[in-house]
């Protein structure tokens, strides 16, 4: 069996819902949020607006707040899932993910070029939160001493609307063929290539690859970036419809 075709058909059907063990508990979640909800959240937002102030502070980073409302589909703004820009250290949000998981044991959701995501949740306290700072000033001290990054090259949005030749289950299930990348413009890809975060596909079965979609995918793994999906996640070959 090929394995990577199994991995492919795994991508497919495979879901992220919360396991048998959530779901047990949600009972006993459902009446604590009845009984102590309103009190707790209310805590809890009170605790992440004082973060996100005092990471503001710090020289370097930026909590994004007014950039992600009343944009596009965004109306509105959930605090307590924290945006920090790290470009003002000159460094990435993958080398800044992967230094305070390393160093500090802190770990983050969405990770880019540019940013990390920092969750608050109602079971976070004082100590959480002075852990957390404590690790963003390592890290201000840190970043200095970063290697510099390679450049992601990132295309107009437009250049990612790649055209759709053919049905993505004929791409998928037809024959196909590992090629290098660098050979695979033109070609109609068979998998998925997509970028965490955001988790939005670049390459879907049966469209056409183009130049510049390769570029921003390559430049971006070279910096950090992660692509679950494709048989090799080095992007140093593609599978494509085999012509």
């Amino acid at each position: 069996m090929d394995p990577i075709r199994l991995a492919h058909c795994a991508d497919f059907l495979a879901t992220t819902s919360a396991s048998t063990l959530i779901y047990a508990a949600m009972d006993g979640w459902r009446r604590q949020m009845v009984q102590d909800g309103h009190d707790m959240i209310d805590r809890a937002l009170a605790l992440t607006r004082r973060v996100r102030e005092q990471i503001e502070e710090l020289p370097g980073l930026h909590v994004l707040e007014e950039e992600l409302t009343s944009h596009e589909a965004s109306k509105d703004l959930d605090i307590m899932h924290i945006l920090v820009d790290v470009s003002g250290l000159r460094i990435t949000g993958y080398q800044a993910h992967d230094w305070l998981r390393e160093n500090c044991r802190l770990d983050f959701g969405t990770t880019d070029h540019r940013r990390f995501e920092i969750t608050m949740s109602i079971a976070d306290d004082e100590s959480t939160v002075q852990r957390l700072m404590d690790g963003l000033r390592l890290l201000i001290d840190a970043a200095p001493d970063f290697p510099e990054s390679p450049p992601i090259l990132i295309p107009d949005e437009g250049e990612l609307d790649l055209e759709t030749v053919m049905l993505p289950r004929d791409a998928f299930f037809g024959p196909v063929e590992d090629i290098s990348v660098e050979d695979s413009v033109g070609r109609i890809v068979a998998e998925l290539a997509t970028p965490y975060p955001p988790g939005v596909p670049v390459f879907l079965p049966g469209e056409r690859i183009n130049e510049a979609a390769v570029r921003y995918l390559r430049s971006g793994v070279e910096a950090g970036m992660v692509l679950p999906d494709p048989g090799d996640a080095s992007l140093k070959t593609i599978r494509v419809v085999k012509e």
